[in-house]
């Protein structure tokens, strides 16, 4: 039997549907071939992500039928003519960036994540819900040795567009972080910043949310309504909703950035009230997927802190049953599909 007859077991989806309806479905898939400078990857674990879900329930539509999963983790068992980054058995990452065209002017100037020609893994080509994937040789990443493949997988899109919101929050040592929402992302940014010498104050509705965000190092934790003991320097929202924006705002020091870390909210942003929140040279900025750069940098990093992720385990065939809770902001840091033989 050819390398091109062999099947994998694979979770799709066909239609979009709310998560509640379980849409993804266990199927067997013709295993990829890994065309020029590409490699074929055994998929040992992925991560699952809030943008599953909007690509699941129609905010980010993605190309059906489709396998998600960007935060990959597995180790290279095949490689397409000419590719030569990688050996056979090498263990690798893979991101949501799959590739961009590496002319434009964006790529040029080192914004892949802004290229006309974007590709997302596991929402334009087959991701990690699955035993198999192919990636260019170019667009995957050795994991540091300090991480197990489940603890990796959050580093490669909760880590590296964490450490991206960190960046472009122009936050400096000393100054004050505001994290709104506490998943996947917030959990390792929040000790990227405590390493930086920040001060990190966490607003989120879950109890246990807030006592993890203690445990990690926030110096105060509270609710998104609730009045911090001092203004924040920079903020980070991480929430699905539009309420969140006005009330960062409030509590944003004056010249302070609001950094929105999502692709898509499920519900719009309220008007906001100019002088009462943005006036006094107050900065909205959102963050659009990431670059290779991102991912170069922060796996090194998050080996250096070092920094511990905190994963919740689900076999491949409970995808749905993890996105649900994922929904339900049910998962205590990050939530990894794990490959069974």
């Amino acid at each position: 039997m050819g390398m091109e007859d062999k099947k994998m077991k694979a979770m799709v989806l066909r239609k979009i549907s709310s998560i509640e309806r379980e849409p993804l479905k266990m199927e067997e898939l013709p295993d990829p071939v890994p065309g020029p400078k590409q490699i074929l990857v055994r998929i040992s674990a992925c991560g699952i992500c809030h943008t599953e879900l909007d690509e699941i329930e129609g905010r980010l539509p993605p190309k059906l039928p489709i396998v998600l999963g960007h935060q990959i983790v597995g180790r290279v068992e095949g490689l397409g003519a000419g590719a030569t980054r990688f050996s056979l058995r090498d263990r690798v990452g893979i991101a949501w960036i799959h590739s961009a065209c590496g002319k434009c002017h964006f790529c040029n100037e080192g914004h892949e994540n802004l290229c006309l020609e974007f590709r997302a893994t596991g929402c334009h080509v087959p991701g990690g819900y699955a035993q198999y994937t192919i990636v260019s040789e170019d667009f995957a990443y050795p994991i540091p040795e300090r991480f197990s493949d489940v603890e990796a997988t959050p580093l490669l899109c909760a880590g590296a567009v964490g450490y991206r919101d960190l960046v472009i929050s122009g936050i400096k040592k000393g100054q004050t972080l505001g994290l709104f929402g506490f998943g996947a992302s917030a959990h390792i940014v929040i000790q990227t910043a405590n390493y930086w010498g920040c001060e990190v104050f966490v607003f989120t509705r879950g109890g246990e949310h807030r006592i993890l965000a203690k445990r990690l190092g926030a110096s105060w934790t509270g609710g998104p309504e609730d009045e911090p003991p001092k203004k924040l320097h920079c903020a980070i929202d991480f929430t699905p909703v539009g309420e969140t924006v006005p009330q960062a705002l409030s509590v944003l020091e004056k010249d302070g950035r609001l950094v929105l870390a999502v692709i898509r909210k499920r519900n719009p942003i309220p008007p906001l009230d100019y002088a009462r929140l943005l006036w006094d040279e107050k900065e909205i900025k959102s963050v659009a997927n990431v670059t290779r750069k991102d991912v170069q940098e922060f796996l090194p990093l998050a080996a250096e802190i070092p920094i511990i992720p905190e994963v919740q385990e689900f076999k491949l065939q409970e995808a749905n049953q993890a996105l649900l809770l994922l929904k339900q902001a049910k998962i205590q840091g990050a939530g990894v599909l794990k490959m069974q033989d």
